[in-house]
């Protein structure tokens, strides 16, 4: 019996000088699942030459359009053609590659945000259901197991009802105008025509929200925002806070920001119940805690005793072996491939084995874009999210 032959996916953007197209090329190659077959990695056909040579990849299926990628796949042999497209380009090209490539009968795992609006994340999400492939999204934090652990001790009800869920997502990278001093990740981040309706809301508000409401198993009903531009001439907030109304009675803060000066990649998630809460940060990964009010606090390592069996599946390495940000982004990379191998049209419901991010979390973190950005511009108190956004 041979060897099990590897998924293949293409790639559309992620060349050179590109940041987050190198991570998933990482995190898809970690468990041997994936191979890199072809890309769109540039607009530009010389870049996108340059890019997949680099890769050592069949310069042939360097495409010079992403339209050409997808004709040119499609004209190969099945056994030769991509399976699947990884997304990796500025928010404005989300929605109308994801829906060709669908339509194409393409698989897709995409950078987050979804979209640049609530409608055209609906779009995608029509176009992966009328064609019964996959669809997925990049919220790698929800892929560290540590946060399946603190998702499973929520579920099953360690810390009674939730009352209060505290997300903060913290960098500082752009407390100065960098984005008119050229540098290329600020730049496409700040302008509404790439970024959409939100800056630091949509590139890590996003995360944060889809953190909150995945862990604590809760959807946020209404929430009053604050969005704020600090650094004088930009165009996209650089500044996020909102206060949340969760379904059942939960309230919630939410804090993004992008000028904390001297902060690096603080994403911290605490959730309280009326027995006990939870505390875990993405910079220490590997260690959740656990507050009681009556005994002492508990450190539950990655790894180490204690864990649920579903926990122990993400990792890959025994206790005191630190898995980080590459691993995390793996995780969803496994549990799409297992899909894909599966034939499944949808990603499994979230608890399930194999679950990963998908349309439902695109929706919502879509239709929490646009009421903070509403509520934010208006006068009202409170904004409802769209009504089964989700």
């Amino acid at each position: 019996m041979g060897a099990r032959a590897k998924l293949r996916y293409g790639m559309a953007g992620g060349g050179e000088g590109a940041f987050i197209g190198a991570v998933h090329r990482m995190a898809a190659a970690l468990d041997g699942e994936w191979e890199l077959v072809c890309g769109a990695f540039s607009g530009d056909a010389e870049r996108s030459r340059r890019s997949a040579e680099a890769l050592g990849l069949d310069t042939a299926r360097a495409y010079a359009s992403f339209d050409a990628l997808l004709a040119g796949e499609a004209a190969l042999p099945e056994e030769r053609r991509m399976q699947a497209l990884a997304i990796v380009t500025p928010n404005h090209l989300h929605a109308p590659m994801s829906i060709a490539a669908l339509d194409a009968g393409f698989h897709v795992l995409c950078e987050k945000p979804m979209a640049m609006s609530l409608a055209e994340a609906r779009a995608i999400d029509a176009a992966a259901r009328r064609g019964g492939k996959l669809y997925g999204l990049a919220f790698t934090y929800s892929g560290y197991p540590l946060i399946e652990e603190a998702r499973l001790r929520v579920a099953r009800g360690d810390f009674g009802a939730i009352r209060l869920v505290q997300v903060e997502y913290s960098q500082g990278w752009l407390s100065a105008p960098i984005d008119r001093d050229g540098n290329k990740q600020a730049e496409w981040r700040t302008d509404p025509a790439r970024a959409g309706l939100g800056g630091c809301l949509g590139d890590i508000g996003t995360h944060a929200f889809q953190l909150a409401e995945h862990v604590s198993g809760l959807a946020v009903d209404a929430l009053s925002a604050d969005l704020t531009i600090h650094v004088p001439g930009r165009r996209l907030d650089d500044d996020v806070a909102a206060l949340l109304r969760f379904a059942g009675g939960a309230r919630g803060v939410l804090k993004a920001s992008q000028i904390a000066a001297g902060d690096e990649n603080g994403l911290r998630l605490r959730i309280h119940g009326e027995r006990g809460g939870l505390d875990w940060s993405q910079m220490e990964p590997n260690t959740l805690t656990l507050r009681w009010l009556d005994r002492p606090a508990e450190i539950v390592r990655a790894g180490g005793p204690g864990l649920d069996p579903a926990t122990m599946a993400q990792l890959r390495t025994p206790a005191g072996h630190p898995e980080g940000y590459i691993e995390a982004f793996a995780n969803l990379y496994r549990s799409f491939g297992r899909a894909v191998r599966a034939g499944a049209a949808a990603p499994p419901a979230r608890g399930d084995a194999g679950w990963f991010p998908g349309a439902r979390d695109g929706l919502r973190t879509m239709a929490f874009v646009e009421a903070m950005v509403e509520n934010s511009a208006g006068d009202a108190k409170w904004t409802t999210l769209a009504p089964g956004a989700g």
